[in-house]
């Protein structure tokens, strides 16, 4: 479930009601999201550029 550590909802400005839509595959929706990525359409590589690392000392 995709909620945040205080127990809101992601996807919405509330606190999480545990309906699940935030699993749900955007190009399937009857497919629980696994984390293949094809809804990025990412083609070949993808870069990230991080500009900042923040550490708790």
């Amino acid at each position: 479930m995709e909620r945040d550590k205080d127990g809101r909802c992601l996807l919405y400005d509330r606190d999480c009601i545990e309906c699940y839509e935030c699993e749900i595959c955007d190009l399937n929706p009857e497919k629980i999201c696994d984390n293949c990525g094809k809804c990025l359409d990412i083609k070949d590589d993808a870069v990230i550029l991080i500009d900042k690392i923040i550490t708790k000392h």
